[in-house]
């Protein structure tokens, strides 16, 4: 490698061995590369993680940017997509999804998955034929993923699902328990939960959600506090805020991920920093649909660890989101400097993947995963600086279209800029999103 990011700093001349998946050896100082050795020009990162997806999303690019409206209006939009998908069109799109994450240097993703049933919410005759769809997808387009089976049962506190929230429902939480024992994982796969909300888990369920994922060590996640909306209901529904409320009932915890985690309070902060509850910041999906600024500093000093997703996917660019969640935090104080390169290049690998149960992931040292990213240092973009700043070069100047290669276990997934196993991803995509829109 020219150079790699050691974790916290930039090293010349990295030789990375690799022995099942796995790395075996890290050396420096290696001017003459081994014989057979595959050099990767640029700076090598360790993959990224996009700790929170919808990947369904991807087909709404563009198309919700017409007119004016708010996350509210965007969901109808949101909810017209997802009752057009069968299994062969999900695993259609994912499949193009996944390849262009791997396209942008990602090496794992958390797909948060509520699209369960059949349209009307009739279950299919393999009731998880869409989330195998997504298994399936992530493995043809050579990333890992960690399949956050979403329990979705309610369209707001006290209220049936709506006509569109049928096929996410499976009506109770020991339903949802039921079906989600029967996904399976693998090398590359790991099954993980996910409460939708506050607003779709009634509050005596919530325990059932969080113990299913306890008694298998398996990651949680929640989206929490993204819309004020929210807050107010929760607090009608049970005088308190949806932070407190999945205190008390016993789901945070350092498995848990909280996603936004937008407008909170500072008891808020506190509860989620004390039980070092995790924080999944998705920057470009929360200004696209003007969700709002969250307080990720506050979060991060208060004790919870930071990851980040695409989410809708408005773009997929983990470069993106990192300088994104450090530039917010600018405009919000008028002062710059909130993170270092280091800590957000940590947010985007190593306390993402953590987030998604591969705690040992997103480091470049002997025994992790042998999944990187290569950077290049030669873009109109990244050329310039000289190489002890290739990190922040990479961090507030390059975008998914300067990633060169994508290594998954050892294996070249995306080589010179090209995906290896997907022939035209752009093709795949627009093929996948215009089978919805027809």
């Amino acid at each position: 490698m020219d150079h790699a990011w050691l974790g916290t700093h930039v090293e010349p001349d990295v030789t990375v061995e690799v022995a099942d998946g796995r790395i075996a050896g890290v050396r420096t100082g290696v001017e003459t590369p081994p014989p057979g050795a595959t050099v990767l020009r640029g700076l090598t990162l360790p993959g990224l993680a996009n700790t929170h997806s919808h990947a369904f999303h991807r087909a709404l690019r563009a198309t919700v940017q017409v007119g004016t409206g708010t996350f509210w209006t965007w969901r109808e939009l949101m909810y017209r997509a997802a009752s057009r998908l069968t299994p062969d069109s999900y695993f259609d799109l994912a499949r193009a999804t996944y390849a262009e994450m791997a396209l942008a240097g990602i090496t794992s993703v958390g797909e948060f998955h509520y699209l369960h049933h059949a349209p009307g919410g009739t279950p299919y005759d393999n009731p998880n034929a869409m989330g195998e769809a997504l298994i399936a997808a992530a493995a043809e387009a050579g990333i890992r993923i960690t399949l956050l089976d979403t329990a979705y049962l309610a369209a707001g506190f006290g209220e049936k699902p709506n006509r569109h929230q049928l096929r996410f429902s499976d009506t109770t939480a020991d339903a949802w328990a039921e079906r989600a024992s029967l996904l399976k994982g693998d090398d590359h796969t790991l099954i993980g939960a996910a409460i939708h909300s506050v607003r779709a888990v009634p509050a005596d369920q919530l325990a059932t959600v969080a113990a299913w994922a306890e008694e298998r060590s398996a990651p949680l996640h929640v989206h929490l506090s993204e819309q004020t909306a929210e807050n107010d209901a929760c607090k009608a529904a049970h005088g308190r805020t949806p932070t407190r409320l999945l205190a008390d009932h016993g789901v945070l915890g350092p498995r848990t991920t909280g996603i936004h985690n937008t407008h909170l309070t500072e008891e808020d902060i506190a509860l989620l920093g004390a039980s070092t509850t995790g924080t999944c910041m998705c920057p470009t999906t929360e200004r696209d649909l003007a969700d709002g600024i969250g307080p990720a500093a506050a979060l991060q000093k208060a004790g919870s660890p930071l990851s980040l997703g695409s989410d809708s996917h408005a773009v997929i660019d983990l470069f993106e989101e990192a300088r994104a969640m450090e530039l917010n935090e600018r405009l919000r104080t008028h002062i710059r400097g909130h993170w270092t390169a280091a800590a957000l290049l940590r947010a985007a690998s190593a306390d993402g993947h953590a987030a998604l149960g591969r705690p040992d992931a997103g480091v470049l040292e002997p025994g992790a995963p042998a999944d990187l990213t290569t950077v290049a240092l030669d873009s109109v973009r990244t050329a310039g600086p000289v190489p002890r700043l290739a990190a922040e070069t990479a961090v507030f100047a390059a975008s998914a279209a300067d990633v060169r290669h994508t290594v998954v276990a050892g294996r070249h997934i995306v080589r010179d800029g090209h995906h290896a196993l997907i022939e035209d991803v752009p093709g795949a995509l627009a093929a996948a999103v215009a089978a919805l829109h027809h």
